[in-house]
């Protein structure tokens, strides 16, 4: 369980503290807006009505004792600069805040964000790669090169199993696990042949996984 700091409730503010809840973490949530606070009351450990920029009311939160501090100022961004300074000079641990382009996120960088996140931009790129082909059905990217991948598995692989394909060293990717409807196997039996309506996840450099399947889907 971690203690967690939020600033700013609008719909990832939201939405961030109250999955941080239902993994068990203690959450304070703080806006300016009373209505805010009291839709998100009931669903979070504390919540405080207070303006973010002001220091003596951000001092006064602690926020040294926090494990996490998010500051979830999406809409005006001179608040979140504001904010996630107060929380570094303040002695927060841990800053993460949210950046709308890669300007804003060198901002908050050089101010002390230790980590920065595009939730409209990872968004729009999970929904371009999801619905831009009928073979990709969910999408997790690690880093710049990295990513998982569920897909269907190529009507060429039904019938062979992974022995036979020879997967890893032919094409350089990982099958990490095999889904059938709702349900996924992570003891993938290398022996087991695969069927129609299989899905694969795979890990691998995306551009490997992209070249490799669009290869074998031909």
């Amino acid at each position: 369980m971690k203690s967690v700091l939020i600033a700013g409730l609008g719909t990832f503010g939201k939405y961030a503290a109250r999955k941080m809840m239902e993994l068990d973490n203690e959450v304070m949530v703080v806006d300016i807006d009373e209505n805010d606070i009291n839709e998100i009351m009931p669903f979070v450990t504390s919540a405080i009505i207070g303006d973010s920029t002001n220091e003596e009311f951000i001092r006064s939160l602690g926020p040294e004792n926090y494990d996490i501090c998010v500051v979830a100022i999406g809409e005006n961004f001179e608040a979140s600069l504001e904010t996630t300074a107060l929380l570094k000079d303040l002695g927060a641990s841990t800053v993460i805040s949210l950046a709308n382009s890669d300007a804003q996120a060198k901002l908050l960088k050089k101010i002390g964000a230790d980590e920065v996140v595009y939730p409209d931009r990872q968004l729009a790129e999970w929904t371009a790669i999801t619905y831009s082909s009928t073979n990709v059905f969910d999408y997790i990217r690690l880093s710049d090169d990295y990513a998982i991948y569920e897909l269907t598995v190529p009507e060429k692989w039904i019938g062979k199993n992974l022995i036979e394909l020879n997967v890893r060293q032919k094409y350089h990717v990982s099958i990490l696990a095999l889904k059938t409807g709702d349900s996924l196997d992570m003891t993938i039996d290398p022996t087991r042949p695969f069927k129609p309506g299989n899905r694969v996840l795979v890990l691998g450099k995306e551009k490997e996984i992209r070249t490799t399947f669009k290869s074998v889907m031909k």
